[in-house]
This record gives C-alpha cells, structure tokens and sequence, in this order.
C-alpha cells in the first residue's frame, strides 16, 4: 500500500522520533493511555461514554432550539496540536443538530486577496447572524501558532495580531456574541501513534497534511508558540478550556458541558449535564509540558 508522503511519518518513528516516545508507542496496548502525567491510564468505556452523550446530546438539541428562538448567537474556537482530536470534538457537537444553526467554520489557506485584506476580515464573514452557531475548526488564532512556528508571518504581523486581538475579542463580546474557545491538548507520544493510524488507513489518510509531516520535529517550538498564546489571550471575556485529549471520550465530553454549563436555554438539566472532570478540563495551567 502507497503511504502518504511517501511514508514520512512511519520514517519519522522509525529514525528521528525521541526513544522514550517510539518505546512507549511500541509497548502500549490498544486503550493504553501514553502521557504519564494523563489522570487516566485506559480510555472511558464505551457504554460509559454512549450513556452519558444520550443526555447531553438532548441538552444541545434543547440549546439549539433556544438559540434559533432567541436570536442568540454563538461562537466557539476550537484549537489545539495536530490530531488532537478537534474535528471529531466538533462533530460530537453538532451529530444532532440542524447545519443552517451550527454552522462548521474551516477556512482553507487564504487566496491572494484575503492574504491582502485586514487579517481578521475573512474571519468576520463567517460570524453568526441571530439564531446561529459557528463552530470555528481552527481560526485567527493561526497566525498566533501555526504560521508563527513555520515562518509564514513576520514579526511585527504576529505582534499586529496580538495587539489587536482584544479589541477584536471584546467587540464580539460587546454585540451579545457568546465567545467559547477550546484548546485540545494532546500528549507527544499520543499524537504520534494518531498520525501512524491515519497514514495506515486509506479512509483517514486524507487528513494527513504537509503541515502535519513538517511539524513533528517542532514539539518544541509549538509548546513555546502555545504558551505565549495562552498567557496573551486568556481574557476574563473570552477565557481558553483547555481540555487534555488524549482520551477522546472524556475530551468530547467535557467540551460539550462546558458549552452547555456557559449558556442559560430552556430545558436546561444540570443534573443531565453533570459535572466537568477538572481532572482534564480547565484553563492553561491545566496543560501538560510532557514531550
């Protein structure tokens, strides 16, 4: 079988990956949790898992209702290292609800004339109207990480965005905008056995990017990307979830019952919703630095 990128992720653990991280690869069996510092050491059971999401899947239709009543709006950020897990955190999310309120946001590389524009402006276009939902897989907070990291911005770009990222922030704020951003946090070792799993399976292999190949060696400066991001936008209108991954489940979880506990709608059990695991769940100082 032709491996994506000629095979550049199984070369990878193969030759450069650290040995700790390609011996724990090596000995995990198949629920095994890889990150030391992760409070659990096996994956939440299915029908664990399948029970509890009944509920909450019933709550977020009961939100999706509200919203569409109300001319509510609401925004949510999802971020976080490659394959930790936001697409399907997002698709968990919405598996129940109508796209013309829950609108999926994933922006493509910008064309010559959005690379031209204000930075934030092709952002601006796919904010919700009253009565909508935009779920943001990845967002401006690109610039910030990704692009920082692989030099696709300048300095004095990224220190614009940082600058202007408030102000940006508190306007959604101020026009009623309900601002949820997420960061899923997933360990070194983690990530790596997600990316072998989708180079070997031709269904997944589609989301393997260069991207993802180019930043195996960059653990590091991601951390220190992250970091920074963290500590110049954690603000008390607009504050980070972060939310340790390395167990979908529990991360999928956990990212809907904080939407849930956030906004007040009709139906609202919180009993139904129960409590947020602060085991995995918090704001920044939550994240793991294994790698």
């Amino acid at each position: 079988m032709d491996l994506p990128f000629d095979g550049a992720i199984s070369r990878y653990f193969r030759e450069s990956a650290p040995a700790a991280i390609r011996k724990a690869i090596e000995k995990a069996g198949k629920d095994d949790i890889l990150t030391k510092s992760y409070p659990y050491r096996e994956e939440m059971k299915g029908k664990e898992y399948d029970l509890h999401m009944e509920g909450l899947q019933i709550q977020l239709a009961r939100l999706q209702a509200d919203v569409k009543a109300t001319g509510k709006r609401i925004v949510m950020v999802f971020e976080g290292r490659d394959a930790a897990g936001k697409g399907g955190t997002i698709e968990a999310m919405r598996a129940n609800m109508n796209p013309r309120v829950a609108a999926i946001v994933a922006l493509s590389k910008p064309s010559d004339r959005e690379a031209a524009q204000w930075y934030f402006q092709r952002y601006v276009d796919w904010l919700p109207a009253k009565g909508e939902m935009a779920l943001f897989d990845r967002s401006w907070y690109n610039r910030a990480m990704i692009e920082h990291v692989f030099g696709f911005c300048k300095p004095d770009e990224r220190a614009k965005f940082f600058r202007q990222l408030p102000d940006f922030e508190n306007m959604l704020v101020d026009e009623g905008i309900v601002v949820t951003k997420f960061w899923l946090e997933v360990g070194r070792a983690e990530q790596l056995r997600r990316f072998l799993a989708r180079e070997a399976d031709p269904l997944k292999q589609w989301k393997l990017s260069s991207i993802d190949v180019d930043g195996l060696p960059k653990w590091d400066a991601y951390s220190a990307a992250i970091d920074e991001t963290m500590k110049k936008s954690h603000f008390k209108t607009a504050p980070w979830t972060v939310i340790l991954s390395d167990d979908k489940k529990r991360a999928r979880i956990a990212a809907i019952q904080t939407l849930l506990h956030q906004i007040d709608y009709v139906g609202k059990d919180k009993d139904v919703i129960g409590t947020i695991d602060s085991a995995i769940c918090g704001g920044p100082e939550i994240r793991s630095h294994e790698g």
